[in-house]
């Protein structure tokens, strides 16, 4: 799904994963619902701060797998979420906030910390080079 690389498209795409998700029976109230919408919301923020190129838009893919089946009960699962932006040489860092200084920490009070909450919800993230700017990724284990 495409969005436009603002705000509101970034709103609008978490919206959008947890109605899919509760469309595969990840109940909205759920932790796992809440995760991966923090993680989406997460990701997609990026890409509108840090990954905006001006007419480009973001594009955000959510899998589950195994995929849903209709009236099927699965004991584990995992959401895959994908944000693909146009700025590929800006690339995501996992900063260490213990070595912050007071300066850096000023700088950084009210940005910079998506990537921590990234690493510390999901099962794994990384960073994909594509022809035109790149995918942030994670996985979450749904319980």
């Amino acid at each position: 799904m495409f969005f436009t690389s603002s705000r509101h498209g970034a709103r609008l795409a978490r919206r959008l994963v947890v109605r899919r998700l509760e469309e595969w029976g990840i109940p909205r109230d759920s932790d796992a619902s809440y995760g991966i919408a923090l993680l989406a919301g997460e990701l997609t923020a990026n890409a509108v701060s840090h990954g905006h190129v001006p007419g480009r838009n973001f594009h955000l893919r959510l899998t589950v797998q195994p995929p849903p089946a209709p009236g099927e009960h699965r004991a584990s699962v995992t959401a895959r979420i994908e944000v693909s932006d146009a700025r590929g040489e800006r690339r995501p860092e996992l900063c260490d906030y213990a070595a912050e200084t007071a300066e850096t920490m000023a700088h950084q009070e009210e940005h910079g910390r998506g990537l921590v909450l990234v690493d510390a919800l999901a099962s794994k993230w990384g960073v994909a080079d594509r022809t035109i700017g790149k995918t942030v990724w994670c996985e979450y284990a749904v319980e």
